[in-house]
């Protein structure tokens, strides 16, 4: 597996379709779908640093990641944005029969995102899910919250918990579960695909204007993220590029 590293992140070099079929033929995988923010508080706290590059893949989610490998290393990275991921995989794994279990989130949210989904893949098989309370990592990070997922007997969990939350849950998952599953960080896919939140079009994502979609839907939640992480994100990317 190819990486290239950004700032204190190792960033997979994939590509989406690779990523979703690795998904759908392995197991016991790992994946951040990483953006600015997270490899700018990767790089800035050396604990998180540890819990993304533990993790099996770290992908390019966000335009600004793949954008700045392909300036520093003359790659070819598109963008492997969880959405699309999330969709792909899907569908990579209708004929395999590959079964989906759903971590986190709200239950109105979840039970929309499979209803979402039954009547855009009737033959979908999705396992279960679970929605926690509003808890803290330590408080996550139990033994039964592993058992819950183990026994659901799926091939593929996807978490949504917001970063770095569910980075740490996912490694807290691979480090004491029995069985064998890939599990996924996705954030607020759960939000777009069940509609309960509005995704940026692709022109607008596949050119760097995400962020400014998101930020108006959501202007407080999202403030400190894209005024100081992304202007830190800047600083970080000149630094690296001088000294590289």
């Amino acid at each position: 597996m190819k990486e290239a590293k950004l700032f204190n992140t190792n960033l997979s070099l994939i590509s989406l379709s690779e990523m979703s079929e690795t998904l759908v033929t392995s197991s016991n995988k790992s994946v951040a779908v990483c953006n600015a923010n997270s490899v700018v508080r990767g790089n800035r706290s050396n604990r998180l640093g540890r819990v993304l590059n533990g993790l099996d893949y770290k992908v390019c989610d966000g335009y600004p990641l793949s954008k700045a490998l392909n300036i520093l290393y003359k790659t070819n990275q598109e963008r492997v944005d969880g959405y699309n991921l999330f969709l792909s995989t899907i569908e990579h794994g209708l004929d395999k029969n590959t079964s989906h279990f759903f971590y986190g989130n709200t239950p109105f949210v979840v039970e929309k995102m499979i209803k979402e989904l039954k009547n855009k893949y009737n033959e979908i098989n999705i396992s279960g899910y679970h929605c926690p309370p509003m808890l803290e990592i330590e408080e996550l990070t139990d033994i039964n919250n592993v058992e819950i997922i183990d026994n659901s007997n799926s091939d593929i969990v996807w978490v949504s918990l917001g970063f770095p939350k569910q980075e740490q849950f996912m490694q807290y998952v691979m480090d004491n579960k029995k069985n064998s599953f890939n599990i996924l960080g996705v954030g607020n896919v759960f939000d777009w695909v069940a509609k309960t939140k509005y995704k940026a079009p692709e022109i607008f994502a596949n050119n760097g204007f995400e962020w400014l979609f998101r930020f108006f839907q959501e202007p407080i939640r999202l403030s400190r993220r894209y005024f100081i992480d992304n202007t830190l994100f800047m600083l970080f990317f000149i630094k690296q590029y001088f000294l590289r």
